[in-house]
């Protein structure tokens, strides 16, 4: 089994910036690119294998051929022929709208086939960048409704200055926002079911407002109040360091310039690495060699049970 890449789905938003072309080293003249969909199972929106064995294969038909071969026995069992991970590069020039993802239950409820929980991790961002996590002030689902018409959303959620490194977990229910500036990774549950509550009255290319989806996103918000909302850890060179672990992906960092060899032997589950910085090569016993430079996004089948990297590179590795 080789080590698998996908050719990128570009989004071009209302919002989006100029990072992620040149970041990814990409030859395209496609303007505000606010999203690289990297590993994506979403229906209309497969990315699809670059080269290889399996090139031009959309990645749900991977999934069906492989089976747990690439996902894992206990994975296919869960999700079937849909791969369970949706991985992002967002790059923000201007706030995103604020937003909430239900939770499975909650979907289900709503007719959706599942929810959204997600990750981000922050990269080089723009000085005075600044995000929307979580509330800072108990609300009631009627005070929220207000708020929305009044234009005093804002005045309820926590925000950050952000920077490098930077790590926020969202689980479904979260209100949250990207704001201007912000250039990060996101990993989430293989769902687009978002609900917008609030766009700064904005209005697209044909001078209309963005739909909101404020009842819908009433019934899902977590009105828990908490103190931060920012994850905490302590980088480390040369080994890895976990960020976030929740049923739906465990993900750590690891920030080398030394070779190491990580060790899968235990493991039923692909693994994704997600390069943030620098050049490296991963190099598998049966499954070849590839580079893991800025930018690219690898994805590891399950029957690989140990990976050299090597060089000096920064990636995050992320697995269900």
């Amino acid at each position: 089994m080789e080590l698998i890449k996908f050719k990128p789905l570009l989004k071009s938003t209302l919002w989006g910036g100029d990072k992620i072309i040149p970041f990814k080293h990409l030859d395209s003249d496609q303007e505000l690119v606010g999203e690289s969909w990297e590993i994506s199972g979403v229906k209309d929106n497969e990315t699809i294998v670059d080269g290889g064995k399996y090139d031009g294969m959309p990645l749900n038909t991977l999934v069906s051929t492989l089976k747990e071969k690439l996902v894992g026995k206990d994975n296919y069992l869960r999700f079937g022929d849909e791969f369970p991970l949706l991985i992002k590069f967002i790059d923000a020039r201007q706030d995103l709208s604020i937003q909430v993802h239900p939770t499975d239950e909650i979907a289900h409820r709503q007719g959706k086939e599942r929810g959204k929980t997600e990750m981000w991790y922050l990269m080089k961002s723009d000085k005075g960048a600044k995000l929307y996590s979580g509330l800072k002030k108990q609300i009631t689902p009627e005070q929220y409704k207000q708020m929305v018409e009044d234009d005093t959303i804002c005045d309820a959620l926590a925000q950050y200055s952000v920077g490098e490194g930077d790590v926020f977990f969202l689980p479904a229910g979260r209100i949250h926002a990207i704001g201007t500036g912000c250039f990060l990774a996101e990993i989430q549950q293989t769902s687009d079911v978002t609900y917008r509550i609030y766009d700064f009255k904005r209005k697209d290319k044909n001078g209309n407002y963005r739909q909101l989806h404020t009842k819908e996103a009433a019934e899902s918000i977590n009105y828990t109040v908490l103190p931060d909302y920012r994850t905490k850890y302590t980088p480390v060179k040369n080994e890895g360091v976990a960020l976030v672990s929740c049923p739906y992906f465990t993900t750590a960092v690891y920030d080398l310039d030394e070779p190491m060899t990580l060790d899968y032997s235990e493991l039923d589950s692909f693994v994704i690495l997600i390069a943030l910085e620098g050049k490296g090569t991963i190099t598998t016993p049966d499954a070849g060699e590839t580079t893991l430079n800025a930018g690219e996004t690898v994805l590891i089948p399950a029957t690989a049970k140990e990976l050299k990297v090597t060089g000096t590179v920064k990636f995050l590795e992320t697995y269900v």
